[in-house]
């Protein structure tokens, strides 16, 4: 039996969204919500250890009301239940103070867990930080951009390529994984469950009071990270037409 915490994020289904410029950060309202592709392939990882070992799920998410939406998702894919951090004050934060809060929630909710996984990165930032930092505020090992995991009793071995060398790791548990989208391909919503997982009542609410979060460390007033400016690259195109003798126009477009 693997007691496993699944950590989720609700990003916005388009890839490009206006910047707020005043506080650096995307405009989400303005878009529909999905479960970060990543995610779904850590979800998966857990539900193929699961049914390999047998264990429970509970899925995890920090953001606002709406992202009990990927955790009712999670659950009609098999989670046993979901976890939701949600609170004003949370608005802004940097990967360091998610890390921070997301593990004061697995301590409160799942004493007594073996493995955390995240998806390797979120579709909306990128970063691929928060797993690691996940692992050092929870004080435990943590291997990123796996791409096949075991569990052999109180161990993990895992697979990942990195610079076209594959890797064999092994990690005593409890311990975190970041999963790679190759092998856990996530498995289809089936439709049959999806009004059941919405009248379930599965999911716990939690806010910064019932985790007893340091008020300095919450939200974008408590982050670290500072983002100075936001800008949109853009291209420009211009027609150049090159006449002369090839050496020439070899010349002119080195010259460019």
């Amino acid at each position: 039996m693997v007691k496993m915490v699944v950590c989720l994020k609700q990003v916005p289904m388009v890839s490009e969204l206006p910047w707020d410029p005043a506080t650096g950060t995307l405009k989400r309202d303005l878009a529909e919500g999905m479960m970060n592709p990543g995610c779904r392939s850590a979800l998966e990882a857990a539900l193929r250890i699961r049914e390999a070992k047998g264990g429970k799920i509970t899925a995890i998410t920090m953001g606002p009301p709406m992202a009990e939406e990927v955790l009712r998702e999670a659950i009609v894919l098999g989670a046993d239940g979901g976890i939701l951090i949600t609170d004003r004050r949370m608005a802004g934060a940097d990967t360091a103070v998610t890390s921070y809060t997301l593990a004061r929630a697995i301590e409160r909710t799942c004493p007594g867990f073996d493995l955390v996984l995240c998806g390797f990165a979120t579709s909306d930032s990128e970063t691929a930080q928060v797993g690691p930092q996940l692992a050092e505020e929870l004080d435990i090992p943590g291997v990123a951009y796996v791409d096949e995991i075991e569990i052999s009793g109180r161990m993990a071995r895992m697979h990942r390529l990195a610079d076209n060398f594959l890797e064999i790791l092994e990690m005593d548990l409890p311990g975190l994984i970041t999963v790679s989208a190759g092998v856990y391909s996530p498995r289809y919503v089936p439709l049959g469950g999806l009004m059941a997982a919405f009248d379930a009542p599965d999911i716990v609410t939690l806010d910064a009071a019932a985790l007893g979060l340091d008020p300095g460390r919450l939200g974008a007033k408590g982050s670290p990270t500072r983002i100075l400016n936001v800008t949109s690259p853009t291209a420009g195109k211009k027609n150049i037409v090159l006449s002369g003798t090839p050496k020439k126009i070899v010349e002119q477009l080195l010259k460019q």
